[in-house]
């Protein structure tokens, strides 16, 4: 941009795509320089269950004015915050776009997780003739650990005789580093219990009583980013309730040309958020409780793109193509059967279980549920494997049986087998339907209760079966 040198490029990134929306950061600005690395990094709160809309632009900064906007426009991109952190390695390259017959070159993101203390330590200790505190029996010892400076490195342990009023009796203490406790690994550590007050009014006081730390063990706790990051996919399957009648408007099927239907924007509102975790983008999309041409069949498992063979839709436009097309060549029938399609998921989830394929399921229904102790089955072989089913309810009727399905409480059994894990999200749409008609705001509201339990049911998973994030390529 610049007559005699090249531009000094400059970026500043907001929030959603929008000119009222506001910065949450700008670089430094790079001087005489067409392909600048900036330092400065932007930091941000991630919610893989929200769509974080972010847009970049970029400038060539030559004037003082404190105004970004003032300057040379050199392109934008816009991104989503799950798009960058979803691409492999963290790393994604997009095209800068925005000034017209001119190629703007491109922008490459990186992101990754602030680092912060996740190691859990696991202690297993003992105590020996410790002091006498009940009158008619021995102690009920406890311990009670404080951390005494900021840095960490003093630890004070107090040792309590339990009382069933509250009023527990303090039996000494001790003091220890967080070096100190890890000997354990190799060594026993034996601690002396010491009460002040004792210790000043008795000449030949010893100690309290001993404890021994007999083990140590450090673990380090792994988050969703790093799995992500290791190149975990998750691979998204919609099931769709064929039952009603999509001609009439009141129809929770019926495609109004002004509107999605509610079956619709379900579909989109946790569509749109889960494709940027799965990098081929093709989702297997089935209908059931529908009549088939042309004999009339009734299917609980159809694909909607009609292909047998491949199942699966080109993004989720492509599934909701496939969704609208069926709806215009087969029958709406019944019943609500949801163990055929958990099953075909289940036995696709079961051929990869080193940690590397992640399935979430999305069901979309409007009536009671027809095969229950069916569903319940299917739920239960599902949660040993790596899979998370997701059930929005749209419509009016009365979903309570689902409720049942949804572990929060208690967890899923069938024939004396219970679920390993809580794998099963079921929300009715209608409580997250906004009140002015707002879609986005429904589709929102939708997308951020339903998939908030993903992250905790992959590394639920993972944890059972101790898969450890493969480590991502060095940037």
């Amino acid at each position: 941009m610049d007559t005699f040198s090249k531009s000094d490029p400059g970026m500043a990134g907001t929030g959603p795509p929008s000119p009222l929306s506001p910065q949450f950061g700008r670089t430094e600005v790079i001087d005489n320089t067409l392909n600048p690395d900036f330092v400065r990094k932007f930091v941000l709160d991630y919610y893989f269950e929200e769509k974080q809309n972010l847009r970049f632009d970029v400038y060539n900064v030559d004037s003082k004015s404190c105004s970004i906007y003032k300057q040379d426009f050199l392109g934008q991109a816009f991104v989503a915050l799950g798009e960058v952190i979803g691409s492999q390695r963290g790393r994604l390259e997009r095209a800068l776009t925005g000034v017209p017959g001119k190629r703007c070159g491109t922008i490459l993101l990186l992101a990754e997780e602030l680092s912060n203390c996740r190691d859990i330590v696991t202690m297993q200790l003992c105590a020996n003739k410790l002091d006498k505190k009940d009158f008619f029996g021995k102690s009920d010892p406890f311990l009670v650990f404080y951390r005494s400076n900021e840095d960490g490195t003093t630890v004070k342990i107090d040792v309590y005789d339990w009382d069933r009023d509250g009023s527990h009796d303090f039996i000494g203490e001790f003091a220890t580093s967080y070096r100190e406790l890890s000997r354990a690994q190799s060594q026993f550590t034996v601690y002396e219990v010491l009460n002040p007050r004792k210790k000043c009014k008795k000449k030949k006081y010893v100690n309290s009583g001993t404890v021994t730390l007999l083990s140590f063990s450090v673990e380090s706790e792994f988050t969703f980013v790093d799995y992500i990051r290791g190149g975990t996919q998750l691979n998204f399957t919609v099931a769709i309730d064929f039952t009603g009648c999509q001609s009439q408007p009141t129809s929770l099927h019926y495609a109004s040309p002004y509107q999605l239907s509610a079956y619709a924007l379900a579909l989109k509102a946790v569509g749109e958020i889960i494709q940027d975790y799965d990098s081929d983008k093709l989702f297997p999309a089935y209908g059931f409780g529908a009549k088939l041409p042309p004999d009339g069949k009734i299917s609980h498992q159809f694909p909607l793109n009609n292909n047998e063979d491949n199942p699966s839709c080109n993004g989720i436009e492509g599934v909701l193509e496939s969704y609208l097309q069926s709806l215009r060549t087969v029958q709406l029938y019944g019943p609500t059967n949801f163990a055929p399609v958990i099953n075909q998921v289940a036995g696709t989830a079961a051929q990869v279980t080193d940690g590397s394929q992640y399935h979430v399921l999305l069901i979309i229904t409007d009536g009671v549920i027809s095969d229950m102790l069916q569903t319940k089955e299917a739920i239960v072989t599902a949660s040993a494997l790596p899979m998370s089913i997701i059930i929005v309810g749209v419509g009016p009727a009365e979903f309570d049986a689902m409720e049942e399905l949804d572990g929060d409480e208690v967890r899923v059994s069938s024939r004396g087998r219970y679920a390993e894990r809580d794998i099963v999200q079921f929300v009715p749409f209608r409580d997250y339907v906004d009140d002015s008609g707002n879609q986005v705001l429904s589709m929102a509201r939708l997308a951020k209760d339903v998939l908030a339990e993903i992250p905790e049911q992959l590394l639920s998973y993972m944890k059972t079966r101790d898969i450890k994030p493969r480590r991502a390529d060095p940037q």
